[in-house]
């Protein structure tokens, strides 16, 4: 039968749809096989050198089997195709491989809370379908990609808590009209707003705090944006008015702006504007203008931060209607109220807010009475500040009533009356300030009853009556200040047993009367005592030599007799001593010359006699001294201090002469011959005979007793070298002494010549070597170690200035200090090399798992789960380090300064325990200032000539002149703190002239403290561990930190205390861990009144 044309086309058409399903099937089959080949370049990439839980996690990312749909994270399409990649907290601490972009159909890509560094991969840009994009809390650096744009489908992009950089791209608000949520906080991002964001329509969430960016808000933002629920702008360098169109957005739940350059008002109709408004932050800008009275309708607020503006008029007095208000803070601005309570009626509606937990109204225009009505405030109220007020009246009797508060701030007012004895049912109070107001009366009894306080202060009043015995009760107390009052009486002897007095005990400016107990030694943890202008009398207790830690000693305008004590001497971290104005007598000790870290001595007019001691010329800190008005004889030094000493800090001793000619004393008697040789202010000639007589006498006896000497010396000599044989390894000897020990061919030997290889790092005053050596010996050729042994060995660079001091204080320091916290010193080397050249070193246990600073701040290649640390390692290493300095100023005697806190001279042993390394800048309290010298300039040294320690840990005093303490080292601690818990070094390229790391941290502190806190913590906590436990335990670490690196020394908590609270802290962790139950979520938590990103599923 003939085929017709017709019927070909018929069957050529059955044929093709015959072959349509084979032809699909391969499609599918070609893309499913480049999916699994895209996976498998992923994973080779993320994985990095990591062998933990991302190796076992993607352990069943073979390439054989059903295929990448049964691997984990990773959820397919009916059809087979990769649509979602779901990598959360797995520990990845690779690259983000391009090959990601080959997943032509991904719809979710979550691989947040991991370690990946390096750049965000252009090739992202082909993901059209990509709906999800979290890469959050990783350590991407780079600048965003610009190409995002081509990602049409896009809703969710959190790039927050990385390290990106550059601008926020243009295009993003032009492309993107599906995002709801766009987070960038927390980088380095830089340059303008692009008024593209304004494009956004779907915005719900829009996170850009904690970056670099300047220039006006967009006055476009807003407009359109009617879903926008979230904005944070804040902590940048914003200039300019909020927009208008965003004060319009209804939906908008928080708005922080705070810390910018921002200004304008707001506006009246803000609570029909914004009805949902929970958070408004505006804290820290120039806004100006009255606050509406319609801001008490936004009935939902929780918190509102208006501090540090230029607002004025009344309070709106219904503020009491934000019944869910746990923040008020409208300190700083220029706020009024008045007599007649005119102004003052939002006090007595703030007693509706319940929740209330924090109230700051101080900084002003405040006057009239205070009233009564702030004891109605909640009884959950804990810091309430109402400082630098022009306010009268009395402190309401039923302030006892705010039972819940911890902190008082009540000072620079006009506020009089008497202190309410109903203040002792405050239990729960840490600080009590109630300085320079004009309260009289007594200080009520009561107050013993607070036992939890650490600090009291109501200096500048004109309180009466004795001091009370039971403040003896208050065994925390820190530090008490009672001066300029009228406070009569004794003190009693109950003030001296307070040990835990560390800061400051002032007194000074009262009518005290009576002699200083002799326990006043117990005061051994004090840093600051005061008691000018009292009336107290008898002669000074030689127990004051137990006030080790001393450093500011007034005892002016008093009473005192008999001699200045030879003991002071005793107290070698004393910088001021102020004895003017008693009856001292007798002659200046010779002790005090002694003290190196002295710089102002007044003993001023007293009836002091004799010489001035020669040895005060020794004092190389010395910047002010008086000697005047007393009955001192003899030639006045003419050098160190004395060559500029002043006319007046020697005038009224009449029998004083010689000195620099400034001084126009008379010059001192060089001849006992001839007529004019004598002087009716000189011993008669008769008495100059007997003396030298006398000289002579003495003179022979002292050869004698030389030549005794010498004998005795020699022998010393010989039994000293043997007793050096027998020291134990790990005791050095001390400097000056010829180290036999280990020699220079032996560490030479053991590092293969000092060889690069065996390089472990490079310091300012040395270079720290691995060494093996085969065996240790003691001089008598005794075995110490017999088999090999690896330790450190620090060659000191002795043609650098400053390095030899640098040997003798690390000897002088290790050898009085022994801590398991401390690195520990195993002999030391003092010879000469191959060239004849000087060689000193010492030698240290090899610590295996190196610095802190490597561990904080791991290289890019380095950015694995291996090379950071958890929270509770953070903790145990803190606690370490904390009680290192604990040991180095309450434990030794004397007490030892370290000077160089920092994470680089904190060093890791096997098991991760911390030792605290590197004396080289440190001060043994006895010794002078010279053993705690800056650095010399160095291309691997961060210190700062002239001042002590390096840059971004040294305590602002040392840059103003200040000596050395204790309290130093306590700002280096709290430094520390800050950057082993943000995760960021205080030397970091995001801070300058205007910001630094305790200035961010307190800016992030307590309400967003999460965001600020290091985010490779949360890649190592367990998913029964809830965000809140950690966040309470971040709270604490941070609290201490802050309050160790005041910039005040006197306000810094005592090292002490710090070890208390750290170990404390640690334990608490411990306990969290064991006890969690909860599963971490991330979805719409608020975070101090922020609301925190969510993340939803988009697929």
């Amino acid at each position: 039968m003939a085929i017709t044309p017709q019927t070909m086309v018929l069957l050529s058409l059955l044929l093709s749809l015959s072959s349509l399903p084979i032809a699909l099937a391969l499609a599918e089959a070609g893309a499913e096989s480049e999916d699994t080949a895209a996976l498998l370049a992923f994973k080779a990439a993320a994985v990095g050198s990591s062998s933990g839980t991302s190796g076992a996690v993607l352990a069943s990312w073979n390439g054989s089997g059903a295929g990448p749909c049964t691997w984990d994270g990773v959820k397919c399409s009916r059809i087979g195709r990769v649509v979602a990649l779901r990598l959360r907290s797995l520990g990845l601490s690779g690259t983000l491989s391009p090959a990601v972009g080959n997943l032509s159909s991904l719809r979710e890509l979550d691989l947040s809370s991991n370690w990946l560094r390096g750049e965000i991969p252009a090739s992202l840009g082909r993901l059209r379908r990509l709906r999800t994009l979290d890469l959050s809390v990783n350590t991407l650096s780079g600048a965003v990609p610009g190409n995002l744009t081509a990602c049409t489908s896009l809703r969710y992009l959190n790039l927050g808590s990385n390290r990106l950089s550059g601008h926020v791209p243009a295009g993003l608000g032009g492309a993107l009209a599906r995002l709801e949520v766009l987070w960038l906080t927390n980088n380095s991002v830089t340059g303008a707003l692009p008024a593209s964001l304004a494009n956004l329509t779907s915005l719900r969430q829009l996170g850009l705090g904690l970056n670099a960016l300047d220039g006006p808000i967009p006055p476009e933002l807003g407009r359109n944006m009617a879903r926008l629920e979230y904005v944070d702008l804040c902590h940048n360098h914003l200039r300019g008015e909020i927009p208008a169109p965003l004060y319009n957005v209804s939906s908008l739940a928080s708005l922080d702006v705070g810390q910018n350059a921002l200004h304008g008002g707001i506006p009246a109709g803000i609570h029909v504007q914004l009805p949902r408004l929970r958070y408004l932050a505006l804290f820290e800008n120039h806004f100006s203008g009255a606050i509406p009275p319609t801001i008490s309708n936004l009935t939902q607020l929780v918190e509102l931060e208006l501090s540090e503006n230029r607002f004025s008029g009344l309070v709106p007095r219904d503020l009491g209607r934000l019944q869910d208000l746990w923040k008020l803070l409208l300190d700083d601005n220029m706020l009024e109220a008045g007599d007649k309570m005119e102004g003052w009626e939002f006090m007595e509606s703030l007693a509706n807010c319940s929740k209330l937990n924090l109230f700051g109204l101080g900084g002003n225009d405040f006057t009239g009475d205070l009233p009564a009505s702030v004891a109605k405030l909640s009884t959950t109220l804990e810091w309430l500040y109402l400082e630098n007020l022009a306010i009268s009246g009395s402190i309401p009797s039923e302030i006892g009533n705010l039972v819940g508060l911890k902190v008082l701030v009540l000072t620079d007012t006009d506020i009089s009356g008497a202190i309410p004895d109903s203040i002792g049912r405050m239990e729960n109070l840490v600080e009590l300030h109630l300085d320079n107001n004009s309260l009289s009366g007594p200080v009520p009894s009561s107050v013993g009853n607070l036992t939890k306080l650490m600090k009291l202060s109501a200096s500048g009043n004109s309180l009466g009556g004795s001091i009370p015995r039971n403040l003896g009760k208050l065994t925390d107390l820190t530090s008490l200040d009672l001066s300029s009052n009228h406070l009569n009486g004794s003190i009693p002897e109950e003030t001296f047993q307070l040990q835990s007095l560390s800061l400051l005990l002032d007194l000074s400016h009262n009518s005290l009367s009576g002699p200083l107990p002799p326990n006043v030694g117990r005061l051994a943890n004090l840093n600051t005592l005061r008691l000018s202008g009292n009336q107290l009398s008898g002669q000074l207790p030689a127990g004051i030599r137990d006030c080790v830690v001393l450093e500011e000693l007034l005892l002016d305008s008093n009473s005192f007799q008999g001699s200045i004590p030879e003991a002071l001497g005793d107290i070698k971290g004393l910088r001021v001593l102020n004895l003017t104005m008693n009856g001292f007598s007798g002659a200046i000790p010779d002790a005090l010359g002694s003290i190196r870290s002295m710089q102002q001595l007044y003993v001023a007019r007293n009836s002091l006699s004799g010489p001035i001691p020669a040895d005060l010329q020794n004092l190389t800190s010395l910047s002010d001294l008086d000697l005047s008005f007393n009955d001192l004889q003899g030639e006045v030094p003419d050098r160190g201090f004395f060559r500029n000493l002043p006319r007046s800090s020697v005038a009224g001793n009449e029998n004083l002469c010689g000195g620099m000619p400034r001084l126009r004393l008379h010059p001192c008697p060089t001849s006992a011959s001839g007529k004019n040789s004598r002087s009716k202010r000189w011993p008669p000639l008769k008495h100059v005979e007997m003396a030298l007589a006398t000289v002579g006498a003495v003179v022979f006896l002292a050869s004698l007793l030389a030549a005794a000497t010498q004998l005795v010396v020699c022998r010393s000599r010989k039994q000293r070298r043997q007793q050096t044989k027998r020291q134990p390894l790990g005791a050095p000897a001390a400097t000056g002494e010829r180290y036999e020990r280990v020699s220079y061919k032996e560490l030479s030997e053991g590092t293969k010549g000092f060889s690069d290889a065996n390089l472990l790092g490079r310091g300012s005053y040395g270079t720290v070597y691995r060494c093996v050596l085969s065996r240790l010996t003691d001089d008598g050729g005794r075995t110490v170690a017999a088999s090999a042994a690896a330790v450190a060995v620090k060659v000191f660079d002795l043609e650098r200035s400053g390095s030899t001091r640098s040997f003798v204080a690390e000897c002088e320091a290790l050898r009085s200090a022994r801590h398991r916290c401390l690195v520990r010193t195993i002999t030391c080397c003092s010879s000469v090399d191959r060239q004849g050249q000087e060689f000193k070193a010492l030698v240290f246990e090899l610590m295996p798992n190196g610095n802190l600073s490597r561990w904080l701040h791991p290289s890019p290649n380095e950015a694995d789960p291996e090379s950071t640390l958890s929270l509770i390692q953070r903790l145990d290493i803190a606690v370490d380090v904390v009680d290192a300095l604990d040991y180095l100023h309450n434990h030794c005697r004397p007490p030892i300064v370290h000077c160089d806190l920092k994470p680089s001279n904190v060093l890791l042993a096997q098991d991760m325990s911390a030792r605290v390394g590197d004396f080289g800048l440190s001060r043994i309290l006895s010794d002078s200032d010279s053993a705690c010298r800056a650095k010399a300039a160095d291309p691997n040294s961060s210190s700062v000539i002239g001042i002590r320690g390096s840059v971004g840990y040294v305590p602002p005093e040392y840059g103003e002149g200040s000596g050395v303490s204790t309290l130093g080292d306590v700002y280096s601690l709290g430094i520390l703190l800050l950057e082993m818990f943000t995760g960021r070094s205080p030397t970091d390229d995001a801070f300058g002239d205007s910001l630094d790391l305790r200035g961010f941290s307190e800016a992030g502190f307590p309400g967003r403290i999460l965001e600020i806190a290091d985010p490779n913590l949360w890649a190592h906590l367990p998913d029964t561990v809830t965000r809140n436990r950690v966040r309470e335990c971040l709270l604490a670490v941070i609290r201490l930190a802050l309050s160790c690196s005041k910039r005040q020394p006197k306000d810094r908590t005592p090292v002490r205390d710090a070890a208390t609270e750290m170990r404390a802290i640690r334990d608490e962790a411990y306990l969290m861990m064991l006890a969690g139950s909860v599963v971490v979520r991330m979805e719409g938590e608020v975070v101090g009144g922020a609301v925190a990103p969510s993340l939803t599923s988009q697929s």
